[in-house]
């Protein structure tokens, strides 16, 4: 997916989210991910939002959420979340792929639930690495994809290895 969803179609995906996330709660993710205080870090494809807040807490005042989504309505949403919370350690990118970040500026990159929609996978991917530190982690979960698979794609390129499995995610390290 290169341009954004229906709106009607991310209204739905928002509400299927919301039941998700109270079913199984974002923060057993991050946890896996090894999000710590003070860490810079980007939620890829955030789509309504669902991290943002327990990512937030997570790096706390000293880090950063960079939240990036190519759907107008998602930057809402996560904008509003933030203003409602209070987080002023939350930042929006509204974009189909570039993240406009300086090099190895993150510590790690959460791709939950939204690779099996993209269509330029290598182009994002190559962004992925260009910002992740030397020791970052890309952190990869979508439930649309086998395990085998997603590794198969997100190693392809040579960029990433495979370097942890979680229960629920993926973890990448820079190859």
């Amino acid at each position: 997916m290169d341009r954004p969803m229906p709106k009607f179609a991310f209204a739905m995906m928002s509400a299927m989210f919301k039941v998700r996330d109270f079913l199984f709660p974002p923060r057993d993710l991050l946890e896996e991910a090894g999000l710590a205080p003070g860490f810079q870090m980007l939620d890829y494809g955030c789509g309504p939002g669902g991290y943002v807040v327990d990512a937030a807490e997570i790096v706390g005042e000293e880090g950063k959420v960079y939240a990036l989504d190519i759907h107008p309505l998602a930057i809402q949403q996560v904008q509003k979340i933030a203003e409602k919370r209070q987080l002023t350690n939350v930042e929006t990118i509204h974009s189909d792929c570039h993240t406009r970040l300086p090099d190895a500026s993150l510590d790690v990159v959460l791709l939950y639930d939204v690779f099996h929609m993209l269509n330029r996978r290598s182009s994002i991917l190559a962004e992925l690495h260009r910002v992740l530190k030397g020791d970052g982690v890309l952190s990869f979960n979508d439930p649309h994809m086998s395990k085998d698979n997603a590794v198969s794609e997100v190693t392809g390129n040579q960029l990433f290895r495979l370097s942890s499995e979680g229960r629920k995610t993926l973890s990448f390290s820079k190859a």
